[in-house]
């Protein structure tokens, strides 16, 4: 790694150990409802909803208001996406989407995956993009961080049946944490250079021409062909270009502090629009592991021992790391391919010093590798640079992130919830090992808790791998394969990763917005989003229904080395010997074909 990659690197992991304890502390206090002027904003919202906040619910009344109030909004994402054509701030008169790409999208959007199987600019209206995708990406961040309070409820309570209140949940989560940080995010995009407007697309002049050619119609609108069949053409030139508009920023701030990921546009991050500079590509960075991070103190500050926070945000980090710097370095050593062919690839203007195809020369290749590994350890899904042309163990660096289960800071609640499991998990192989019932903060872990843990580990790679399975040989999911051999599998593989582990990133050499792959990812993301939640909350209540054990000379304690190191070997064990086969078809055998001669 270089010493800019050096640098970046540990300026945003600096900021995020630097600002996850205070939000952390503002966190749990919102939560638990301590802030007087939060409670009076509430109350109004409370009573016009007829909402009975301190009635505290059991873990499966939690449970079906989360699957409600996420179907609902899966309802009226899809209903605005097929009217759109009737309804204002449509100044493209873009069309009603179609059935299978509205479904796709509104559970896309309302599991917090973002997965998109559409152009953004010549698909959404203004007003579906702000009424539908925007207010889905704070609600559906508000059900993440909702879920992991209750469970961290589950841990701090003791002898009681209740783990809290969705809705009041859901709504300070929206008001009080994701909307300040929002406005504030979206303003500082503004000033670097991102759009917010309601203009049509605007037409301007060009500062050279730009000649391409164009099939060549009759009078009657035909093609024209030569003797031999062959489509005729004519060179055209132009000295305009259409620069799309929108309210852009709004939706960018939300994007990653969410960890949603979906773009306004289709190049996402990429675009100069949504990421104009180095410095808005940090801050995108750091957005997407803020609330991640200041989760796990929250955790700690919650249940009485900040060290029990420390710990799993170190697991977090030194496994990020573990991912982050060779996928650096594999990137900054270039196309092998083109090493063979005698290109000296250290001073070719297309590679200078490693792999630049599909990259931002304004990002290069250091801030792109890490925006690559932070957007995928977390389950955020955008992209500042085409994953498609990832060297193939570059590619293989953000699978193994998602793979294992997005718990690498994760996305805003999902990520704690999901490294919780595992450090139960952990507690209960260190207790088989011992001889001993395995306690995690005083609670035992018992056969029902093992099953609930089993539920939430096993459904997402069964997603996965048995979507990728069936797309493999199905005729449907072959044809939309444009790169054959290892890639192609890769492409597939990598897509029911992510729609199963609700990331929402994509190689994006695969066709994917057909019939077919719509109804197949979208199955997979809403499965992998609730799914999980139901059993994370099903062992939230069984926790917070348990006796509170007193510590011990043989109670094995969660805060030190010795348990951050049993964690992150149980988090890479289970997803290691989960995808290895799949890793091994694609980007694994599609290095050797690189490399072997």
């Amino acid at each position: 790694m270089t010493a800019h990659a050096w640098l970046i690197l540990s300026l945003l992991l600096g900021s995020v150990w630097l600002l996850a304890k205070p939000l952390g502390i503002y966190i749990a206090n919102i939560m638990a409802g301590r802030f007087s002027f939060a409670t009076r904003i509430e109350a109004i919202i409370y009573r016009v909803c007829g909402v009975r906040a301190t009635e505290e619910m059991h873990w499966s009344r939690y449970a079906l208001s989360i699957l409600l109030f996420s179907l609902l909004g899966s309802l009226f994402v899809y209903a605005l996406q097929r009217m759109q054509l009737l309804l204002p701030l449509n100044p493209q008169q873009l069309a009603n989407v179609s059935a299978d790409s509205a479904f796709n999208t509104a559970l896309s959007f309302v599991s917090n995956t973002n997965w998109q199987g559409y152009s953004g600019e010549t698909t959404m209206s203004y007003l579906t993009q702000m009424l539908a995708l925007t207010v889905q990406n704070f609600l559906s961040a508000a059900t993440g961080i909702a879920v992991v309070i209750a469970l961290i409820r589950g841990f701090a309570r003791h002898s009681v049946a209740s783990i809290g209140n969705a809705w009041a949940d859901i709504t300070r989560a929206t008001l009080f944490i994701l909307l300040p940080l929002a406005l504030l995010l979206a303003l500082i995009f503004i000033a670097q250079g991102a759009i917010q407007n309601f203009s049509a697309y605007k037409n301007v002049t060009t500062l050279e021409a730009t000649t391409f050619e164009t099939p060549k119609l009759d009078d009657a609108g035909q093609l024209q062909k030569d003797a031999g069949g062959n489509t005729l053409t004519e060179t055209q030139t132009t000295t305009s270009q259409s620069l799309p508009m929108g309210p852009l920023a709004s939706q960018e701030a939300i994007k990653m502090l969410g960890t949603n990921g979906g773009g306004f546009f289709n190049a996402n991050s990429a675009h100069p629009y949504e990421n104009p500079t180095p410095f808005s590509n940090f801050l995108q960075m750091l957005a997407i592991f803020l609330i991640p991070a200041a989760l796990c103190y929250t955790f700690g500050h919650s249940v009485g021992d900040t060290r029990q926070g420390w710990a799993i945000l170190a697991a977090m980090t030194l496994l990020f790391l573990a991912f982050v710097i060779p996928g650096t370095y594999f990137e900054q050593q270039g196309n092998s391919q083109l090493a063979a062919l005698g290109v000296d690839q250290s001073a070719n203007a297309l590679q200078p010093g490693g792999n630049m195809e599909g990259k931002e020369t304004r990002f290069g290749i250091a801030e792109s590798a890490l925006f690559t590994a932070v957007t995928t350890a977390a389950s955020c899904g955008a992209v500042n640079n085409m994953h498609d042309s990832l060297t193939p163990l570059g590619g293989l660096v953000p699978l193994a992130l998602m793979q294992m289960g997005e718990v690498v800071f994760g996305g805003v609640g999902s990520g704690l919830y999901g490294m919780l499991i595992f450090a139960l998990l952990a507690v209960f192989i260190a207790g088989l090992m011992i001889g001993r019932t395995p306690e995690y903060l005083g609670k035992k872990i018992e056969a029902y808790d093992m099953k609930m843990i089993s539920l939430a580990i096993l459904i997402t790679p069964l997603l996965a791998l048995a979507g990728t399975a069936i797309a493999a040989v199905a005729t449907q999911g072959k044809v939309g394969v444009f790169n054959p051999g290892a890639h192609g599998f890769s492409e597939i593989f990598y897509a029911f990763t992510s729609a199963a582990n609700n990331n929402g990133s994509a190689f994006a050499g695969l066709s994917a917005n057909t019939p077919f792959y719509n109804v197949m990812l979208g199955a997979a993301m809403w499965l992998g989003r609730f799914a999980v939640i139901v059993p994370v909350l099903a062992i939230a209540g069984s926790l917070a229904a348990k006796k509170r054990l007193s510590t011990n000379a043989g109670t094995m304690p969660t805060h030190g080395p010795l348990f951050v190191v049993l964690l992150i070997g149980t988090v890479i064990l289970v997803g290691a010997l989960n995808y290895v086969p799949g890793l091994a078809l694609g980007p694994i055998v599609e290095h050797l074909q690189f490399t072997v001669r």
